[in-house]
């Protein structure tokens, strides 16, 4: 059992019978009554995100959430594939269950599926991966008259912002969980 005052981000507790991800939390104390703890939830199996506030004694059983390593095959289009690299079964998973890690996975790469209850609901790339610039506008010398960013699309389609001397083809090293640019390699 975990109590309102002890949510963290990523955290998953079960609330009236269904598992919720804390996506956000700030513990309030007004001037005047009770403290409050004010959330962002999110259901991790149909995606709805709410926002709620709980007393901070109340309490929650937490979710026993199952981390499995998986690597990333293809997709068809309409599916993603992935592979269980102990036993080679392949799990196919819908585009909302993979949505969020997509712009940062390539194929062959290993990702963390989290299972609720034996049920896949969300892909988890590593903390830090390594792509290649497709496409930048070329940075000049001296242009440092702006924050000196420029945009970016990596080979994944994804869009960030990096330094003015990043080119086309360079490879570089992106945080996914802020979806920010960290160094070139």
């Amino acid at each position: 059992m975990v109590s309102a005052g002890e949510f963290r981000k990523g955290m998953t507790v079960e609330i009236d019978g269904q598992v919720w991800m804390i996506v956000d939390f700030q513990h309030v104390k007004p001037g005047k009554g009770a403290a409050f703890v004010r959330t962002k939830i999110k259901n991790v199996m149909t995606g709805n995100v709410l926002e709620r506030t709980f007393n901070p004694t109340e309490k929650f059983p937490r979710a026993m959430v199952e981390k499995k390593e998986m690597q990333y095959l293809y997709s068809d289009g309409e599916l993603y594939y992935f592979m269980d690299t102990e036993t080679y079964d392949q799990l196919p998973l819908n585009l909302d269950k993979v949505e969020e890690a997509l712009p940062y996975i390539k194929e062959n790469m290993n990702v963390t599926i989290k299972f609720f209850k034996g049920e896949a609901f969300s892909v988890d790339p590593p903390n830090f991966v390594e792509l290649q610039i497709t496409e930048t506008e070329p940075g000049f010398k001296g242009d440092t008259a702006t924050a000196g960013n420029k945009p970016a699309i990596l080979e994944t389609g994804a869009k960030v912002m990096v330094p003015l001397f990043i080119n086309t083809g360079d490879m570089i090293r992106i945080d996914t969980r802020t979806g920010e640019y960290m160094e070139r390699v």
